[in-house]
C-alpha cells in the first residue's frame, strides 16, 4: 500500500510502498479515503514526540482517518465489513496511522459510524480537531452569558470550538488577523475579534474589563493569556498548560470516545456544525502539505485518496 511515512527521527515525511497491514483481535482494517493534517502530525514528522511515545518505523503519519471496513479481528462485534467508519487512532505507539490505503485501528475508541448524510472528506477531517474542542470546552464549561475567549480560532480546533461556544450561548471572543480570517470566525458565531498579531491583552481588555471567565489556549501564549482571566475563570489549554503552570488551567489530551465521535458526526451531519476545509491534496502530495500547514491555515486540510 502507499502511505507517507518518516522513516526515522526528524526525516521528512516521504511517500513509501509498504505491506497492507492485517487487524488483530479486536481491531478493524480501514480501507482509508480521506484524512486530515494536524498539528500531532507535524510534531511527530519533526521528531519532537521521541522519547514520549515509542516509534515503530517507518512510522506511517496522520491521525484522523475515514473510509470503509475492509476486514475485522476475532472479537469485533461493533463493526462489520463494509461499513462506513471514521475517527482517530489512538494506539500507545506511533507506527500506524491515517496517511495511507489502509490503516489497523481499534474497535472500540477512536472509531465511529459515518452517518447518513455526512460526507466523507468532512468525516476525515472531523475526528482529532472536533475531540480536541470538545473537551476543552468539557474542561472549562463556558455558561450561557459567559465571555470566552478563544486563541487560534481559525485553526480546526478552534473553527469547533468557536461554533460550540456560541451554540452554549457565550459571548465568543476569537482571535484573528482582520480579513479573510475575521470574516470566518464571525461567520462561524464570534460575537468579537481581536488580531492576535497586535496588543491581544489591551484588546481583550478593552472587551471584557474585568476579565474574561474562559480562555481556550489553542495558540499563543498560555501563560499571557491565563493573565486576562476572571477572578474566577477557566482555562483550558490543548497545548500542555495546566495547573502547574495556572491553577486555572486544565491541559486537554483529547480523548475520541465514541460518544464524543457520534456527536460530532451527528452535528456535522445535520448542519449544526461545519468544519472549514482550506485545501484539499491528493496523497502523494501530503508531504507538501506540511509545509503549508506551518504557514497556518483557516480550518483544515484535507487528504484524499485515489
Amino acid at each position: 500500500m502507499r502511505a507517507v511515512v518518516t522513516a526515522e527521527q526528524g526525516a521528512s515525511p516521504t511517500l513509501a510502498e509498504l505491506a497492507t497491514p492485517e487487524p488483530g483481535a479486536g481491531e478493524v482494517l480501514v480501507r482509508v479515503e480521506a484524512s486530515s493534517l494536524n498539528g500531532f502530525d507535524t510534531a511527530v514528522a519533526a521528531g519532537y514526540l521521541a522519547g514520549m511515545m515509542e516509534h515503530r518505523y517507518p512510522v506511517v503519519l496522520g491521525k484522523d482517518f475515514a473510509g470503509t471496513v475492509e476486514a475485522v479481528g476475532d472479537g469485533v462485534t461493533r463493526f462489520a465489513v463494509g461499513d462506513r467508519v471514521f475517527g482517530v487512532v489512538t494506539k500507545a505507539f506511533l507506527g500506524d496511522g491515517g496517511f495511507g490505503d489502509y490503516v489497523v485501528v481499534g474497535d472500540e475508541v477512536g472509531t465511529a459510524a459515518i452517518p447518513t448524510g455526512l460526507d466523507t472528506v468532512i468525516a476525515g477531517v472531523l475526528g482529532l480537531a472536533g475531540t480536541a474542542a470538545v473537551d476543552a470546552l468539557t474542561a472549562s464549561a463556558p455558561r450561557a452569558g459567559e465571555t470566552v475567549l478563544i486563541s487560534g480560532a481559525t485553526g480546526g480546533v478552534g473553527a469547533i470550538a468557536v461554533q460550540y461556544a456560541a451554540a452554549a450561548g457565550a459571548r465568543v471572543i476569537a482571535t484573528a488577523r482582520p480579513g479573510a480570517e475575521t470574516d470566518l470566525v464571525r461567520s462561524l458565531g464570534a460575537t468579537e475579534v481581536v488580531d492576535h498579531t497586535g496588543d491581544l491583552a489591551a484588546q481583550v481588555r478593552d472587551l471584557a474589563p474585568d476579565g474574561v471567565d474562559v480562555v481556550l489556549h489553542l495558540a499563543g501564549d498560555g501563560a499571557a493569556l491565563a493573565t486576562l482571566l476572571a477572578e474566577k475563570g477557566r482555562l483550558a489549554s490543548t497545548l500542555g498548560l495546566g495547573p502547574d503552570q495556572h491553577p486555572a488551567a486544565t491541559a486537554v489530551m483529547a480523548h475520541p470516545a465514541p460518544a464524543t465521535l457520534d456527536r460530532l458526526a451527528a452535528d456535522a451531519a445535520a448542519g449544526r456544525i461545519t468544519v472549514p476545509v482550506a485545501r484539499t491534496y491528493p496523497l502523494a502530495e501530503v508531504p507538501a502539505a506540511f509545509g503549508d500547514f506551518a504557514g497556518g491555515t483557516l480550518g483544515k486540510l484535507a487528504i484524499t485518496f485515489d
